[in-house]
């Protein structure tokens, strides 16, 4: 498995939109950092998106974990493989 920083900026969602899907959104989190998918999380000083450390097989995986999450319709992603 390899390690992956992935930047997301959150766009397009409003505040009653967000507070709603927060707990299903920790809750994946959670669950990733548990199994051990998510090595760090880290929430933008501006509150307006977070940096993750993935584990995964390559980008196409990320991807996927990503898609799965409730604010992924509202995420402008950019993955980078780390070493």
């Amino acid at each position: 498995m390899k390690r992956f920083m992935v930047d997301i900026l959150l766009q397009g969602i409003d505040d009653e939109t967000r507070i709603k899907l927060l707990p299903k959104e920790l809750d994946v989190l959670k669950q990733w950092e548990v199994n051990g998918t998510l090595l760090a999380s880290y929430i933008k000083d501006d509150i307006a998106g977070i940096y993750l450390v993935l584990t995964a097989k390559d980008k196409f995986d990320v991807a996927g974990k990503l898609s799965i999450l409730p604010y992924y319709p509202y995420m402008k992603i950019s993955i980078i493989t780390l070493r």
